[in-house]
């Protein structure tokens, strides 16, 4: 099989590349990445020098660069799209490239499978399209109410998606999964964020009282849900990937301060709520279960404390994202914002 592998350099993206490469002996991946700030071609230097794997660099909104890439391998059996702006955060303070991004660059990806003839495409998506739920779980027939910019544009995407295979019987599939976490994430989120901090003495900005719920799953098992949904799942459908791992964010701090020998107290700050917070996130991951017998299977704790034991040990890949000028002068601005 030969993939164009869509945001490959990003965090799940060239985790879903190292793993299929490592799993498939006859995959061959085209890596397509426009390498922005989140996209890092360090995340891929696992397999940098194995023969196929491929790298181009280009927008998933230009039409041309996508089929350059397409037309490089001499074709494509399937698109995986990973790429999108995630950042809640990013998204409240500059929303216009969420929608260019997670809407047209669906779109033109959506084209290309039409036009040309693709056997299939994966649209990654979030379990943030349905918003807060105060008890029980989402399943993927539950309506769709997004609450920031980021999740707006995401549900955006999928609802392409679900067109296009209405109209043009285009053989696309969604997958919807929960907060993703491990080695090779970009600094600004949660658990990077923290650990990172940490690291370097600094401390964690922890939100409002720290009771917003999230689901986490560890990204291999993301990866592993998402090649399910490729091999096995039916274009037009829906499925939720979720780690079955509900914790607040005070939780998953507490874990760290422990894991890294802190004091809470002096490490932990406490600043405002960002707002359109939502307090809880759940789903039900039944369907992929039946589907395709797809569930998560490393332990939530053990996962984490491995994840902080990889940032502890490689400061050289993170190190030189977080003393960025981008970085440094967003986090800069948005979290003296919310003192």
């Amino acid at each position: 099989m030969r993939l164009l592998v869509c945001g490959a350099a990003g965090f799940i993206g060239s985790a879903f590349v190292r793993r299929m490469l490592s799993k498939h002996a006859d995959w061959e991946i085209v890596c397509f990445d426009k390498l922005t700030y989140a996209g890092n071609l360090d995340n891929l230097l696992p397999v940098a020098e194995n023969p196929r794997y491929s790298f181009v660099r280009g927008d998933i909104c230009d039409r041309a660069a996508v089929d350059a890439a397409i037309d490089g391998t001499g074709s494509v059996d399937a698109i995986v799209n990973f790429a999108a702006e995630t950042h809640v955060d990013r998204s409240i303070a500059e929303p216009e490239a969420f929608l260019h991004t997670d809407i047209l660059g669906t779109h033109t990806l959506l084209e290309a499978v039409r036009e040309r003839g693709i056997g299939r495409m994966v649209q990654v998506s979030t379990d943030e399209v349905y918003g807060s739920i105060d008890s029980g779980s989402f399943c993927e027939t539950d309506r769709i109410h997004p609450s920031s910019p980021y999740s707006a544009s995401k549900a955006g995407g999928d609802l392409q998606v679900l067109a296009y295979y209405t109209t043009f019987g285009t053989p696309a599939i969604i997958t919807r999964g929960s907060n993703t976490y491990g080695p090779y994430q970009y600094p600004e989120k949660l658990i990077p964020l923290f650990v990172t901090n940490a690291l370097e003495g600094g401390q964690l900005p922890l939100y409002g009282d720290g009771l917003n719920v999230r689901d986490w799953l560890y990204v291999d098992d993301h990866a592993d849900g998402i090649e399910a949904a490729l091999l096995h799942g039916c274009p037009g459908e829906v499925y939720n990937i979720g780690g079955g791992n509900e914790r607040t964010n005070l939780e998953i701090t507490q874990i760290i301060v422990d894991e890294l020998g802190l004091d809470f107290d002096a490490t932990v700050k406490r600043v405002a709520d960002r707002p359109g917070h939502d307090r809880r996130y759940s789903i039900t991951c039944a369907k992929a279960r039946k589907d395709f017998g797809w569930e998560p299977s490393v332990d939530f704790e053990a996962g984490l404390r491995d994840t902080i034991r990889w940032y502890r040990g490689n400061p050289d890949w993170w190190g030189k994202l977080k003393h960025h000028d981008d970085f440094a002068d967003w986090q800069k601005r948005w979290y003296d914002d919310r003192d």
